[in-house]
């Protein structure tokens, strides 16, 4: 075979070669998007074969809780009418533990389950230890009192007496274990021993002393298999599918998931809705802006500004109240009727005048407010930090003694930040599995569809080039009569090539 035969050759295998990789781009252009769409979907649905089942069994991520406590310097003072003034302390951190147990799939695309938690101090991560004492209002005399002002004098004065033969005063002075996870109060006692069951504890009071080694409810949600549009979303949280806290049913309804993954394909317009037995409520964040962490493509999702707001800035709150300030929440109702109050540390996004009334608070955005960035194809998260405050409304109350003059006041306790960051072998596989190898498949059918462009031009490159090449020698021909001569003596080669096939062939090619 000649050179030119050859040239032909290898420009047809390159058309051909192009022809197939254009295809194949093509078809991977097509194809590649629901590939990948498969895959996540097949891989965060809450099945034992998929790839984020070990991750919602038992969470990965070191998750740690911050506590942080507002040491009260003039309790004295606030006895006799003046300005609180606090000093934050802290934080106390602990490793938080979680793992599910009685995992229970049912029939109609749920799944049940109880998540227990437990609390290990982290002394290196402190800014103290568990034997600091903190001064903070005594939740059982003042929140007990602020219950009673509606009450008779006569049971008013009995309280007193009771108050002082216990020796139980406005303030104490607790260390930080005490205070986390219970103390010895003689009061607890008393009340338990004349009206059994009016607590959910026996002989110690503590602000987590009902939260450590144990379960936070018995959650049934969707897992995805059947209906993945459902995929996590709470269908009842013990057996109800409304709770019984609040006095409207927009504010009862138990919407979102359980706090841990949400759907996947999210978009901006997206939100982040859960339900926390904690609060007793729903919360809804709002998406703020995109972001890469460690590589990964992320959507901040952070809290509006109407999540604590009261009834008269927004109404749908409404059912919330009775309010104070906007800005926060009154769980009295699921907190055995204590005046206690929810927010964001130090007023963050409240009215001005919460944090005006107690010297010592500085709310800030950067500190105080609460983000989840989660990764929008999968709907899970890889860094959150979720912080709440926790104060107590106080006043003086008339027949009490031990309230004395206090002027009303909502008064921080403390408040705690809830946060973990996917890390590790953990984040390595993610990013692996669900990130890299989704970007290779994407760029992998551009680079083919570009592969075959090229490859398809080079025939067409070849040709244009014979032509020109044919075009020269015919027009150099007329400059002389040799060259007629050898114009004529060509043609005559080819036409006896002819008559063997030679350019019929060369044709084919």
């Amino acid at each position: 075979m000649g050179s030119r035969a050859k040239a032909r050759w290898a420009a047809a295998a390159f058309g051909v070669t192009g022809l197939l990789c254009a295809v194949m781009g093509v078809v991977m252009i097509v194809m590649v998007p629901s590939i990948i769409k498969e895959q996540v979907l097949k891989n965060v649905r809450i099945d034992p074969s998929s790839l984020s089942f070990n991750m919602w069994k038992e969470l990965p991520i070191p998750f740690y809780f911050s506590v942080y406590f507002f040491d009260v310097l003039n309790p004295d003072e606030i006895l006799k009418g003046e300005k609180p003034q606090v000093q934050e302390r802290g934080p106390y951190v602990y490793r938080e533990f979680r793992h599910k147990s009685n995992i229970t799939f049912n029939d109609n695309d749920t799944v049940s389950f109880l998540e227990y938690r437990s609390f290990h101090f982290q002394p290196d991560k402190s800014g103290g230890l568990e034997s600091d004492y903190i001064v903070i209002p005594n939740i059982m005399v003042l929140g007990a009192s602020v219950m009673m002002e509606d009450k008779p004098t006569s049971l008013k004065l009995i309280m007193t007496l009771a108050f002082s033969t216990l020796g139980e005063r406005a303030f104490m002075n607790r260390t930080v274990g005490e205070i986390m996870w219970g103390y010895e109060d003689p009061l607890v006692n008393l009340i338990n021993k004349y009206f059994p069951g009016m607590f959910p504890f026996k002989s110690k009071f503590g602000l987590f002393a009902e939260l450590n080694n144990s379960n936070s409810g018995l959650f049934t949600v969707f897992t995805g298999i059947k209906n993945i549009s459902r995929i996590h979303l709470v269908d009842k949280w013990n057996g109800l599918s409304k709770v019984n806290y609040w006095h409207s049913d927009q504010c009862n309804m138990i919407n979102g998931t359980s706090g841990q993954m949400w759907a996947p394909f999210m978009t901006p317009e997206s939100s982040l809705e859960f339900y926390s037995p904690e609060a007793c409520r729903s919360m809804k964040l709002i998406y703020k802006d995109s972001r890469v962490f460690e590589g990964i493509p992320t959507y901040r999702f952070v809290a509006p500004k109407t999540l604590f707001a009261n009834g008269t800035v927004y109404p749908p709150n409404e059912g919330f109240c009775p309010c104070l300030q906007s800005g926060i929440q009154n769980v009295s109702t699921c907190s055995l009727n204590a005046p206690m109050f929810l927010s964001h540390p130090h007023f963050y996004n409240a009215d001005p005048v919460l944090a005006e009334a107690v010297l010592g608070l500085h709310p800030n955005q950067e500190e105080h407010s609460l983000f989840l960035d989660l990764h929008p194809v999968t709907g899970i998260p890889m860094n959150c930090s979720v912080k709440l405050q926790l104060s107590l409304y106080i006043k003086a109350i008339r027949g009490i003694g031990q309230t004395g003059k206090i002027e009303p006041v909502v008064l921080p306790l403390l408040w705690f930040a809830e946060s973990g960051t996917m890390e590790g072998e953990t984040l390595q596989t993610f990013y692996t599995q669900l990130v890299l190898m989704p970007k290779v498949l994407h760029y992998a059918q551009y680079v083919l569809l570009a592969l075959g462009c090229v490859l398809l031009l080079i025939p067409v490159v070849h040709q244009l080039r014979s032509q020109e090449k044919c075009y020269l020698f015919w027009s150099s021909s007329k400059k002389g009569s040799k060259d007629k001569e050898a114009v004529q003596a060509y043609s005559e080669t080819l036409m006896t090539s002819a008559s063997k096939g030679t350019v019929l062939q060369e044709a084919r090619l």
